[in-house]
């Protein structure tokens, strides 16, 4: 699974549809109107509330706990009946911050252009604690550090932090961004790529890597992570927009506090959280499931008091990092990209 891809022009078609957004009429996600519908503590109203997730990308193991809520009724005990849905053509930062979906998946990086450019997301839960992406390379290219990808061809989807995160680790190994070769293979599969056209690309280590390991594809993973604190960032996320939170917080809660426990099921309950992912979309390859849920369970929380916790130093840190490269116009107010109040407190 490759990242998916944002840019300049999706944040102005983000602007466009907001502002569009904004006189609709009690954010038009999907949902009935009345407010009231999911009340306090697992109180549910007579008829669930319809409510839409989207996500990011196609279903995989990063969503399990989503799915894990919603097929062990989670949702349903919470007054609500979620829909999760594939992405749509607008993506869905666009469409959560306008109003027209109420929870989507995303990422820090995208939460935090969508913020400096006046767009109301906003983070409410971190999926994985720790960044589980990096680059990789089939282990016959011999890549071992970031010094390695000079005169080699990288496959990307053609966003500016993809060079800046490349020179940013390569100026730590004392090696020279502009002596890689770039190639936009857009949404590409990786293992196509690699043998065809690129050397190596950025992945997320809990999909592809493992399917390189079902395939007896070993390769060298370098986690972007491991060259500076500022790169471990939040990705995934879970995001709703500034106006949901204000005008309709039960609704937050209530769906959070599901969510968190489908999460918790599937930290502790990896084998049967995957064959729920598995059941709920069967078109997904369940050796696959299997043991990237295996590897990914243990890293939803981590080492975080609770899953879903986020920092402010994590959201400050990467921040910080895009706007000394120019991937920002302006700083990052961190505070009000991110929220831990609708997180349930532990046991």
């Amino acid at each position: 699974m490759i990242k998916p891809k944002w840019t300049a022009l999706l944040l102005a078609c983000m602007l466009l549809l907001v502002a569009a957004g904004c006189g609709t009429d009690n954010q038009k996600s999907g949902s009935t109107p009345n407010p009231n519908d999911a009340g306090n503590s697992g109180e549910t109203a007579e008829a669930p509330r319809d409510i839409q997730l989207m996500l990011d990308w196609s279903a995989n193991t990063n969503h399990t706990g989503l799915y894990v809520a919603k097929e062990l009724g989670y949702y349903e005990e919470e007054g609500l009946n979620v829909s999760i849905v594939q992405p749509g053509a607008g993506g869905t930062d666009t469409l959560v911050a306008s109003g027209n979906v109420p929870f989507g998946i995303s990422y820090q990086e995208g939460v935090t252009l969508a913020r400096t450019q006046g767009l109301p997301l906003v983070s409410i839960a971190a999926v994985i604690q720790h960044n589980t992406s990096g680059f990789a390379a089939p282990v016959d290219r011999n890549i071992k550090t970031a010094a390695d990808f000079e005169g080699k061809a990288y496959g990307g989807w053609g966003s500016p932090v993809e060079e800046a995160v490349m020179k940013s680790i390569m100026d730590i190994d004392g090696a020279d961004v502009s002596k890689v070769n770039i190639v936009n293979i857009g949404d590409a599969d990786y293992f196509t790529a690699v043998k065809r056209d690129i050397d190596f690309a950025w992945i997320f280590y809990a999909w592809t890597g493992i399917e390189a390991e079902l395939r007896g594809e070993p390769l060298d993973m370098i986690y972007v992570k491991d060259y500076s604190d500022k790169l471990d960032y939040y990705t995934p996320v879970i995001v709703t927009n500034e106006t949901l939170i204000q005008e309709d917080p039960e609704l937050v809660k209530a769906f959070m506090r599901a969510t968190a426990k489908g999460y918790e099921y599937a930290i502790n309950h990896p084998e049967e959280a995957a064959d729920l992912l598995i059941k709920a979309v069967p078109e997904l390859d369940a050796e696959l499931v299997l043991a990237s849920q295996k590897w990914l369970s243990p890293r939803y929380q981590d080492d975080a008091p609770r899953w879903g916790e986020q920092k402010a130093e994590v959201w400050s840190g990467y921040a910080e990092w895009m706007f000394e490269r120019g991937l920002l116009d302006q700083e990052l107010d961190a505070d009000s990209a991110f929220t831990n109040e609708f997180l349930p407190d532990t046991p």
